[in-house]
């Protein structure tokens, strides 16, 4: 069991940057490969990045590939999602997740999730 909180998330202009953080605790947090997930409006939430326990390998949604970089800090319980080149489309809640075992890169791996920070991208 863990508990999950982000930060970072705001109002910005499109090709504008934000960093989104999010902290665990009460679990291990090297033990769980983590997961950002974003849902906008009228859109299903997709798992846009994640990475594994050991942070060697991640996993991106194609639409973010190359604009967005996933990473995490096991001393501090941190996971990290550095979104560049924003778009409007970028536009929506993003939640940071916990996952399980297996199925890391999938967004039906994850069962944890923190309350969410809203992006919202102008044009």
């Amino acid at each position: 069991q863990v508990q999950l909180v982000e930060s970072g998330g705001g109002l910005v202009q499109a090709g504008d940057s934000l960093r989104l953080s999010c902290v665990a605790s009460g679990g291990t947090f090297r033990n769980y490969p983590m997961g950002w997930v974003r849902q906008g409006p009228g859109k299903e939430r997709e798992l846009v990045a994640a990475i594994t326990r050991s942070g060697i390998i991640t996993h991106y949604t194609d639409s973010v590939k190359g604009r967005f970089t996933i990473s995490r800090d096991n001393a501090e319980n941190t996971v990290y999602l550095q979104m560049n080149s924003l778009r409007p489309e970028d536009t929506a809640v993003y939640y940071c997740a916990a996952g399980k075992t297996t199925g890391w890169n999938t967004l039906s791996g994850y069962v944890y999730w923190g309350q969410g920070t809203q992006v919202t991208v102008s044009s």
